[in-house]
């Protein structure tokens, strides 16, 4: 589901070399985690099913992917950064640089963690 937060939110607020990122993982939040509710929170870019699934951030260098619940993923990708009680994400610096296979099975698995 878009929402109209998170377009303003790309129109006003984020950097112009950013949009096609922001693009691709809306689209891939979409088609794998179709329920969840896209909106802004804490101002950034996100997506809730009964609690936060996951949360763009931008930094001058690059997008932060973050995942609510990341610390419990199995992660056969090997991109998930940090170490924080809960949270794990993934860097992205260009459009390229998104390894859609393993964002997909991350995402699927915080819809699963979600659900339970």
């Amino acid at each position: 589901m878009s929402s109209a937060e998170i377009d303003a939110y790309v129109e006003n607020k984020l950097d112009l070399k950013y949009r096609e990122i922001v693009a691709a993982l809306r689209a891939l939040m979409a088609d794998n985690a179709p329920d969840a509710v896209e909106g802004l929170t804490y101002g950034s870019p996100a997506w809730r099913g009964n609690k936060n699934l996951a949360v763009i951030s931008q930094s001058k260098t690059h997008l932060t992917f973050a995942f609510e619940r990341g610390a419990e993923f199995e992660d056969a990708h090997g991109l998930l950064e940090g170490v924080g009680k809960k949270t794990r994400h993934v860097k992205i610096k260009t459009l390229d640089g998104i390894n859609e296979a393993a964002l997909r099975d991350y995402i699927a698995q915080a819809v699963r963690l979600d659900q339970s």
